[in-house]
């Protein structure tokens, strides 16, 4: 095909590849690079022989676990792809990725069963106002009407999809395809350029009927095109690619191609449909609120990465260039030195000769300080500000422990590493349980980073499920002595307190008073009183620490020479490990509200999983926004979120999501009470 004059921009395109898992994304990238001539051969995704998934840790769980970044050339452009996990544990870590693209590359495959996720891969691309095409991947084995197809996908897009091609089928299977816009019919050859021929007389009215279909949505946002189909005339061939590529750039439609990425096929009218109707870095720079005009360099780091060359950092050049050793600032105040450039191609880094133009995506070495979702420009007045989304909120925990403490450090210097390659995940010191938790979006993204901190920075770590932050408190009141008594030669020790608790209601803590009248308690050792009281409500009878209770010391005696501060505190704690005993103590557990997001098909499911970890329906309604989606809220025990995320994703096909929150302790009775009490709870400390 002759180039179309006037009818592109030109320069580098950067292009994520999205679609659910299993769609063939990586498959994709390989025929692309193939293609393209970047690759010799294609490589084989599931035998661990592609360019993308090319780590030891995607290899050994045969599936994209992380954000792979490669590039090509066509027709004399640059065109670097970052093909992201389909998987909803590792989609997170691509929130910093997304906002420096030009468009995306949804891939999903020919069945109708994965509209719910392809819902979700839209809605994300909607919140970021990006461009993108729908590629109807693996379309040799599609049964029945793509047109049909598209009547299930269409209710999931906001935005009209628009068939750009029609299938040739041949007993069953489909041998090539029409391009409704050119009006030509390709004829597939495995991993070979197609074969241009005339349409088929037999599809002759099929082609003109959708070729129709597609001018009619066109004409929806162009009033000349409508006149022009209204009068019965047809438009020019460049009047309807002038509107596929304007509707498509301003977001107002979804053009919808065809292919089969493992047999080669389709590959090459995607790369035109890229070069014709994907914008550069200007309309990426404008979208973003970036005076693409600037002279001064600009940018975002997309991704941080540990390879055998050291740390690299993606970044996006929007403006300006980029050249070693030039200076840039950053967002925080921080000057960065830039060291060596590079080109990523899966797992390997290739030298990059000369600098940066916009628009450009390398790899910085060893440079500190750009962690993904930062801006930067060579001027400190000139930063962006890009607006990142916040990954999810982590929905899966492991407490943490090195066999050896004095490989601590280690491990903290290993977690912050890995935090940088991947922000979807999180670490938190638990003031409740004392454990250093690691956070995620389920069991396996979890494994996968064990993984990672082993292999990649060489440190091992135990792992168990993190513990739940139980409390007791009291039911009645109750009022006992504390006698701390000591005599062992010179100066004994002698305390003497009555202490009387009651319970508060729930959430209100602890309270402490005193009502000690002609100072049998004088002031300066009430303190310690209080100091020992608290030291006690660290553990108390069930073994767990005490809320909600109100004490007030009543009484008590001193020693004018034995008595201290120290044996007040001891008082205080046998009094109350006195008063406990007659107060009724009992079982609190962590009660947390939860909202699920599910199919409208799978919702009776996740109400039968809520109910089934004690859970408490509190209602449901339509996701807003969401056609074909409920949102579920209930109450659970924080002890039985444990295994949620991979119910819910297993009854969901792995699109369901929740968020969780505190909501109140409540009390535990029973059996379930003695066998929390036995597991879980702390020995109490002796007086």
């Amino acid at each position: 095909m002759a180039e179309r004059a006037g009818d592109r921009t030109g320069g580098p395109r950067c292009i994520a590849l999205l679609g659910p898992q299993g769609s063939g994304k990586t498959t994709l990238l390989e025929a692309i690079l193939h293609r393209t001539g970047a690759i010799a051969r294609m490589g084989d995704a599931q035998e661990g022989s592609a360019v993308g998934d090319a780590s030891a840790v995607a290899r050994e769980y045969s599936g994209g676990v992380e954000p792979n970044v490669a590039s090509c050339e066509f027709l004399g452009d640059t065109y670097t792809f970052i093909d992201c996990p389909g998987s909803a544990e590792f989609a997170g870590q691509c929130a910093t990725v997304l906002p420096g693209v030009d468009a995306a590359v949804v891939v999903v495959e020919p069945d109708a069963e994965r509209a719910p996720a392809l819902q979700a891969i839209l809605r994300q691309l909607d919140a970021l106002n990006i461009p993108r095409l729908l590629f109807i991947n693996k379309i040799d084995t599609a049964q029945g009407s793509i047109r049909e197809l598209l009547e299930f996908f269409q209710p999931v897009s906001t935005q009209p999809l628009v068939l750009r091609q029609i299938p040739l089928w041949k007993d069953g299977i489909a041998i090539g395809t029409i391009d409704l816009a050119l009006e030509r019919a390709y004829i597939y050859r495995e991993h070979a350029e197609a074969e241009v021929v005339d349409i088929p007389p037999e599809e002759a009215e099929r082609e003109k009927e959708a070729r129709f279909g597609m001018m009619e949505k066109l004409a929806d946002y162009d009033d000349e095109l409508l006149e022009t189909l209204l009068s019965d005339m047809e438009p020019p061939t460049e009047k309807v690619f002038e509107d596929l590529r304007s509707e498509m750039q301003q977001g107002l439609i979804t053009p919808v191609l065809l292919g089969s990425a493992r047999n080669g096929n389709g590959i090459l009218r995607l790369m035109k449909a890229l070069r014709h109707d994907v914008a550069g870095v200007h309309a990426t720079c404008e979208r973003l609120g970036i005076d693409p005009r600037q002279d001064t360099a600009s940018g975002c780091v997309m991704l941080a990465t540990f390879l055998q060359q050291g740390r690299m950092s993606l970044v996006r050049l929007f403006t300006g260039t980029l050249k070693e050793g030039q200076i840039i600032h950053t967002a925080d105040g921080a000057e960065v030195r830039i060291g060596g450039l590079f080109r990523l191609m899966g797992q390997e880094a290739g030298k990059l000769a000369g600098g940066l133009a916009a628009g450009d995506v390398a790899a910085l070495a060893r440079v500190e300080g750009l962690k993904p979702g930062t801006t930067f420009a060579g001027s400190a007045g000139a930063i962006p500000d890009i607006a990142t989304p916040q990954p999810p909120q982590p929905v899966y925990g492991l407490a943490l422990a090195v066999p050896d403490s004095r490989d601590e450090v280690k491990l903290s210097d290993a977690l912050s590493r890995l935090l940088e390659e991947d922000p979807s995940l999180s670490v938190e010191h638990d003031q409740d349980t004392g454990e250093l938790v690691l956070w995620g979006q389920g069991e396996m993204h979890l494994r996968v980073a064990l993984e990672k901190l082993q292999r990649k920075f060489g440190v091992k770590v135990q792992a168990r499920p993190r513990s739940i932050a139980f409390r007791e408190t009291i039911r009645k009141p109750a009022r006992a002595r504390g006698r701390h008594k000591k005599q062992t030669g010179g100066h004994g020790q002698y305390g003497d307190v009555i202490l009387e608790i009651r319970p508060l209601a729930r959430g209100e803590g602890f309270r402490f008073s005193d009502t000690i009248h002609g100072g049998v308690v004088p002031k300066q050792y009430i303190p310690a009183v209080e100091a020992g009281v608290i030291e006690y409500n660290r553990s108390g009878p069930l073994g767990f620490p005490v809320v909600d209770i109100a004490v007030n010391l009543a009484d008590g005696s001193y020693h004018s020479v034995d008595s201290s501060e120290l044996a007040f505190k001891l008082a205080a704690r046998l009094a109350m490990a006195e008063a406990m005993k007659d107060a009724e103590p009992v079982l609190l557990e962590p009660i947390v509200k939860v909202e699920v997001c599910t199919p409208q098909e799978a919702t009776s499911r996740i109400v039968h999983i809520i109910t089934g970890h004690r859970g408490q329906i509190l209602g449901f309604e339509p996701r807003e926004g969401w056609p074909g989606w409920d949102r579920v809220q209930a109450l659970m025990p924080e002890m039985e979120m444990g295994n949620l995320i991979n119910e819910l994703r297993s009854a969901t096909g792995g699109v369901g999501s929740f968020t969780w929150s505190f909501d109140h302790l409540q009390e535990v009775s029973g059996r379930l009470a003695d066998d929390i009490v036995q597991k879980f709870g702390r020995q109490v400390q002796a007086v």
